[in-house]
C-alpha cells in the first residue's frame, strides 16, 4: 500500500506480508502437512491471509502510537501462538487445541520434554518481529505512518472479506463438508490455516459445553441401539476363566509393539516379556487409540470402553460427567479397586477423575520414598516404584483391581549409566537412540516386579495385563525409525507403527500369539468377561478379544482404521499384504463406521448422556449364569 504523497509502505502490510510468508515458510519447513496436487499447495500459501486482514485491520482505527503498538504487539502474539505449535508438533505430531491449554496443572512436570525440545535457532520464528521492531525504531522513511479515513477501512474490510470467503470456498471444492471433520487437524489448517483452526476450536469449545446443557436421554436411544446390535457374545471356554481373581494391569509407558522380539546393538531390547509372552496371551495387532490426552486417554479407554475426544483430554475436560467405568462395575462385584502412581495426584486431573471412575484409593507421589536417588526423567525410576508398590498390595483387601502407571521409558528417554542393560542406538537421532535404553530399563522393572508378586504369593492369584499406553517416537522421527526398521516410514508403516503391546497371563493358560486386530477399546469388556460379569447392558464400543465373532475393525482417533486386510489413514486405502494404496472402494463399507463411532462416543462425553442410563443397568450387571447372554444380530 503506497502512500499518496510517495512510494511509501504501510507498517500494516509490511507486518501482514512479513507473518504471511513466515507462516508458509513454517508450513513447509516445521509442519508434516500432506500436499496432494497444486490446488492445495495454494490454497496452504494463501490460508493464513484471511485472518492477518483482519486481525491487523483493527488497527486503522487507532492513531498513530497506539496502532503502531498495536500492531508490534499483535505480531508478537501471532508469533508466539505459531512457535506454540511448532513445539508441541515436535513431540505429538499434533496442532494445539484451547482443551490442551486449559491443562496448566501438567506444565511444572513437562519441564525436561520441552527442553529437549527447543533449540536456540528456534528465535528465527520471531525474526518478522523483530524486523518491526527495528523499523518502528529507526522511522525508516519508506514507511507510511499516515492515518486511514473511513472509506480506507470500508475498502480494507471488503477485500478481507472477500478474501476469507475465497480461502473458505476454494477449500470447500477440495475438500467437502470441511468443518464437520473436526477429528482431522491437519485436513483443518492445511485448508483454513492455523489461525482460522484456532478461531474455529474456540467456536467449537464453546459449542461443546453448550451440548451438555442442551442434551437430553433422547440422543442415546440410537447410540445404545447401535452398541446393541453389534454385541457380540463372549466365547463359553474364555468367559468367567478368571473369576475371582485379582486384576494387575501395568501401563507401559511409551512402548511400541516393533520392540518387541527386537535387539539393538546385537542386544534383546525386551528379553523379559519375549518370554512372558510365551505364557500368556499375546495379541501382536493391537493399537493405541489415543488422542491429545496420551496416556490419560489410554486410561479412559481400558477403563470405559470409550473413545478419548479429538481435542484436548476428557481427564481434563469432562472430569465431572458420570461414566461406567470397570473401577464401578468391579467394586459392585465385590472387588477392591486401586491406581498406583509415584506422581502428582493433580497431573492429568487424575485427583478428581478417578473419583469419577470409582476407584476406591489412588496411591500418588505422597504414598512413596520419593528421592532423587531413584529418580529420573519425569519421577521414580519403575524398579523403585514396583518394589515400594508391594506393600500397598499386600495390605488391600482382596480381590483386588489394581492398575500401575509406569514412567521411565518417557521422552526425553532419560536413563543414567548405572541403569543402563543395553547401549543407546547409533542413528545419530537423540530420540530415537535413546528410547531403546529406557525402554530395556522398563522390561527389567517389570521382570522385577513379577518376581516379587511370585515370592510374596500374588502372583498365582491374579491375571496379569500389560499395554503399551501409547506411541514413543513420533513421526518427526521417521529419518531415524526408517534406519532402524530397514524400510522407508510411508503413512502406511506409521500407522503400523501405532501397534502397542497387549499381553494378557492368566494362571495355568499356555501362551498363544493372536493376530486379531484389536485396539485399546476392547479391553474394558475383555476383561469384564474373564472375570465372568455379563457386558450385555454396558455401553461399550469394544468387543470382547476372544470372542469366536469379533469382527477384526479398529478405529484410531485420527479416523484412520484397520481391518483384516486393509488400513485407511489420509484418506488412501492400503492393502496391508503390500503395504500400497488401493482401490478406495476397498475401504468404503468401514469409512461410515469409523465416522459414526467417533460420533457417537463424542455425543456421549459432550451431553454427558450416561447421566440418563438407568443407575441398575450401568452399575449392577450380574453374570452369565443370572441373565443368559444373546448374540444381537
Amino acid at each position: 500500500m503506497k502512500n499518496s504523497n510517495g512510494s511509501k509502505f504501510s507498517l500494516i502490510i509490511i507486518a501482514i506480508v512479513l507473518l504471511w510468508l513466515k507462516t508458509y515458510i513454517v508450513y513447509k519447513t516445521s509442519f508434516d502437512i500432506k500436499i496432494e496436487n497444486w490446488k492445495q499447495e495454494f490454497i496452504l500459501f494463501i490460508n493464513p491471509l484471511s485472518f492477518l486482514l483482519f486481525i491487523f485491520g483493527i488497527s486503522l482505527f487507532f492513531k498513530e502510537k497506539m496502532r503502531n503498538r498495536y500492531i508490534l504487539i499483535t505480531s508478537f502474539m501471532i508469533s508466539f501462538v505459531l512457535f506454540a505449535n511448532v513445539v508441541f508438533y515436535r513431540f505429538f505430531n499434533d496442532f494445539i487445541t484451547i482443551p490442551v491449554l486449559f491443562q496448566t496443572s501438567n506444565m511444572s512436570d513437562l519441564g525436561s520434554s520441552v527442553n529437549e525440545l527447543l533449540s536456540f535457532t528456534d528465535i528465527l520464528y520471531f525474526t518478522d518481529f523483530i524486523i518491526l521492531a527495528v523499523i518502528l525504531a529507526s522511522k525508516l522513511s519508506f514507511v507510511s505512518y499516515r492515518s486511514f479515513s473511513k472509506v480506507d477501512r470500508r475498502a480494507y474490510f471488503l477485500i478481507a472479506t472477500a478474501f476469507a470467503f475465497f480461502n473458505l470456498g476454494l477449500a470447500e471444492t477440495e475438500r467437502p463438508q470441511l468443518l464437520t471433520r473436526t477429528f482431522d487437524r491437519e485436513m483443518l489448517v492445511k485448508n483454513i490455516g492455523t489461525y482460522n483452526y484456532h478461531i474455529y476450536d474456540a467456536f467449537l469449545q464453546s459449542k461443546s459445553s453448550a451440548q451438555r446443557a442442551l442434551a437430553d436421554g433422547s440422543e442415546l436411544v440410537d447410540i445404545d441401539n447401535y452398541i446393541h446390535a453389534n454385541y457380540k457374545k463372549p466365547n463359553n471356554d474364555m468367559f468367567g476363566l478368571a473369576k475371582g481373581k485379582n486384576v494387575i494391569l501395568i501401563s507401559m509407558e511409551s512402548t511400541q509393539n516393533f520392540v518387541i522380539n527386537e535387539k539393538v546393538n546385537g542386544q534383546e531390547i525386551t528379553p523379559f516379556l519375549n518370554d512372558f509372552i510365551k505364557e500368556s496371551f499375546y495379541f501382536e495387532n493391537f493399537y493405541h487409540q489415543t488422542g491429545q490426552g496420551k496416556t490419560s486417554d489410554s486410561e479412559f479407554l481400558i477403563d470405559n470402553s470409550l473413545y478419548p475426544l479429538s481435542r484436548g483430554a476428557v481427564f481434563f475436560t469432562h472430569s465431572g460427567n458420570e461414566y461406567t467405568a470397570a473401577p464401578d462395575i468391579l467394586k459392585d462385584n465385590g472387588y477392591f479397586t486401586a491406581t498406583l502412581h509415584a506422581n502428582s495426584k493433580s497431573f492429568w486431573n487424575r485427583d478428581i477423575m478417578y473419583d469419577a471412575f470409582g476407584y476406591d484409593r489412588f496411591y500418588s507421589l505422597t504414598d512413596y520414598d520419593v528421592t532423587d536417588e531413584n529418580s529420573v526423567g519425569w519421577g521414580m525410576k519403575d524398579i523403585d516404584f514396583f518394589e515400594q508398590s508391594i506393600k500397598h498390595l499386600k495390605e488391600m483387601p482382596k480381590p483386588f483391581y489394581t492398575k500401575f502407571i509406569t514412567l521411565t521409558n518417557h521422552h526425553p528417554f532419560e536413563l543414567g549409566e548405572e541403569d543402563r542393560f543395553i547401549e543407546p542406538y547409533t542413528s545419530g537421532n537423540k530420540t530415537v537412540d535413546n528410547y531403546f535404553p529406557t525402554v530395556r530399563y522398563m522390561d527389567e522393572a517389570i521382570k522385577k516386579f513379577i518376581e516379587r508378586l511370585k515370592e510374596e504369593g500374588l502372583y498365582e492369584d491374579s491375571i496379569i495385563i500389560l499395554y503399551g499406553d501409547h506411541y514413543g517416537i513420533s513421526q518427526n522421527h521417521n529419518k531415524a525409525m526408517s534406519e532402524f526398521l530397514g524400510e522407508e516410514v510411508t503413512p502406511f508403516v506409521s500407522t503400523q507403527l501405532q501397534r502397542v503391546p497387549f499381553i494378557v497371563h492368566i494362571p495355568g493358560q499356555e501362551g498363544k500369539v493372536i493376530s486379531t486386530v484389536a485396539g485399546q477399546i476392547d479391553v474394558k469388556p475383555t476383561l469384564m468377561h474373564l472375570l465372568g460379569i455379563n457386558t450385555k447392558n454396558n455401553i461399550d464400543f469394544g468387543t470382547d478379544l476372544f470372542s469366536d465373532d469379533k469382527i477384526e475393525f479398529t478405529v484410531l482417533r485420527d479416523g484412520s482404521f484397520i481391518t483384516k486386510d486393509y488400513l485407511y489413514t489420509r484418506e488412501t486405502c492400503y492393502d496391508k499384504k503390500t503395504g500400497e494404496p488401493t482401490d478406495s472402494k476397498a475401504c468404503e463399507p468401514y469409512i461410515e463406521k469409523a465416522t459414526k463411532e467417533l460420533e457417537y462416543s463424542d455425543k456421549i462425553i459432550y451431553g454427558d448422556l450416561l447421566r440418563f442410563y438407568e443407575n441398575d443397568v450401568l452399575h449392577h450387571s450380574s453374570s452369565l449364569e443370572d441373565k443368559p447372554v444373546i448374540d444381537a444380530e
